[in-house]
């Protein structure tokens, strides 16, 4: 029979994706086959998978802890916010509409035995399965139907550790909290708990963890100090960008991005963040996009015409377009790159209300948004240059018009990919993942003036997955761990 451990954690937040991730390479360094599982997933960074779906990037990060590709089953069902009460619903790596936050709550409960399939064939192909939870199973308002949390573990029979953050402070009430508001069964589920983000001497807390122990009863399995390592990881959900700082010139070139209410794929610019050479910034509502920038990127979105009106609304197409006639360059990713053109029509609703807005018109192309879906693992040579790029496709719709005579890249298959102006200052491209190749990536600020420092991102990911590894081997107790696990 399979071991498995569930990660579940006092609230959002807490770590639980690089704690498990860290796990995924800690026992598969131990030379298990390791497989990361989450039952539902809510986050607008999504990875496409070699099965030809898409899902979490937290779950695409941990399959490469766990050296093996990702599948659709890792990740059975995401939810793709499109607004403050309403999301897109993928169920096994394939898109299925629209839901309101009540419809998918009172629904919710239907897709557990979608959710219990694909655990049950990872598990056939594992000695190990650690599956991490979604927000906190002390959100008791939301265990109804629940299939995230304590429902999934009980349904399994997986067993759970669950994680408190002591950086956020009241560490011991939140899992103190959350032993004395859980459901007697689902409270037996918990065998242990972890203590997240120490910084400090880990002596100091000692009576802390002794404390939480003697009021639940679960046993204590470590306490992780503050993961450094994790910086170099790319981040899953969009609240660490509110801790983004404004675009200065402390790097040789300066590229900022607004960040979209729905801004999705955001982890494009971790490259960028971790490349000496760049002073990259996310720019929050509020604030004008600045005027001192090189190159303004435009991300991808989630919802590609809701995000066009908020640009409006901040007043950021004024700045954008007060930035290309002072010379500035534009580069539009994905949904972005739709923005560019002078048209955008969502005619069946796909990302929300029916309709169409003009686009910013710095491209001569249209967009028209459909129900299918382009998922796909990509390749192609940047044009005119030709030097190698890789990444991803995960869009809706088809950008067409003669600016497309003129692609910013070309596919190994011979396509054509993007746009790019005559005077080649503006550009736009549906690939994902642009910035990752050391050698596109210092193509691409080369026009900028900068020589980038190089290297290929992934290495920098790889080495940080393993020191996450060797420090949760120094500081929990992975043989406790084990054994709850079923090892």
């Amino acid at each position: 029979m399979t071991a498995a451990l569930m990660i579940q954690g006092c609230g959002s937040d807490v770590g639980k994706s690089t704690l498990t991730a860290g796990l995924c390479r800690l026992f598969t360094l131990r030379g298990l086959r390791v497989r990361p599982f989450k039952p539902q997933n809510m986050s607008n960074n999504a990875a496409v998978t070699e099965d030809g779906g898409e899902i979490g990037r937290a779950q695409a990060l941990q399959a490469r802890a766990c050296r093996t590709a990702p599948t659709v089953d890792m990740n059975p069902i995401l939810l793709k916010p499109t607004s403050d009460v309403g999301a897109q619903l993928v169920v096994r790596g394939r898109m299925q509409g629209n839901r309101t936050a009540a419809a998918w709550q009172a629904h919710k409960s239907a897709m557990l035995e979608v959710v219990l399939e694909s655990f049950h064939r990872l598990s056939a192909e594992a000695d190990l399965v650690l599956v991490e939870g979604a927000g906190s199973p002390a959100e008791i308002n939301l265990r109804e139907g629940d299939i995230a949390n304590m429902g999934f573990a009980r349904a399994s029979g997986t067993p759970v550790a669950l994680v408190g953050d002591i950086d956020r402070g009241h560490v011991i009430a939140a899992l103190v909290g959350a032993h004395a508001v859980l459901d007697p069964d689902d409270r037996a589920m918990i065998k242990g708990f972890l203590i997240n983000r120490f910084r400090g001497d880990p002596a100091l807390f000692d009576e802390g963890r002794r404390e939480i122990a003697r009021r639940t009863g679960w046993s204590d399995l470590g306490m992780a100090p503050w993961l450094t390592a994790a910086e170099r990881l790319p981040a899953e959900d969009a609240v660490v960008l509110e801790r983004g700082r404004a675009c200065s010139s402390g790097g040789r070139v300066r590229i900022a991005a607004p960040r979209w209410r729905t801004l999705a794929n955001f982890d494009d610019f971790d490259p960028l963040n971790a490349d000496p050479a760049v002073d990259f910034a996310f720019v929050p509502p509020g604030r004008p996009l600045p005027a001192n920038a090189d190159l303004i990127v435009l991300p991808g979105s989630k919802a590609t015409l809701s995000d066009l009106a908020m640009m409006r609304s901040e007043g950021w197409d004024i700045d954008l377009l007060s930035h290309v006639r002072h010379g500035g360059r534009v580069l539009g990713l994905c949904g972005g790159y739709q923005m560019l053109g002078r048209r955008i029509a969502d005619p069946l609703g796909i990302e929300g209300a029916p309709g169409s807005a003009e686009g910013l018109g710095l491209l001569d192309v249209e967009t028209t948004l459909a129900a299918v879906k382009t998922l796909s693992p990509a390749a192609g040579r940047l044009a005119p240059g030709g030097e190698p790029v890789n990444g991803y496709e995960i869009h809706v719709g088809e950008t067409t018009g003669p600016g497309a005579a003129r692609p910013f890249l070309i596919h190994g298959d011979g396509r054509p990919d993007g746009a790019v102006s005559p005077d080649g200052r503006v550009a736009g491209t549906y690939l994902h993942g642009l910035f990752e190749s050391g050698t596109a990536r210092a193509a691409l600020l080369a026009p900028l003036g900068v020589l980038s420092a190089g290297g290929d991102h992934s290495a920098r990911v790889e080495a940080a997955l393993d020191d996450i590894a060797a420090v949760l081997a120094r500081s929990l107790d992975i043989d406790a761990i084990a054994r709850i696990a079923g090892l």
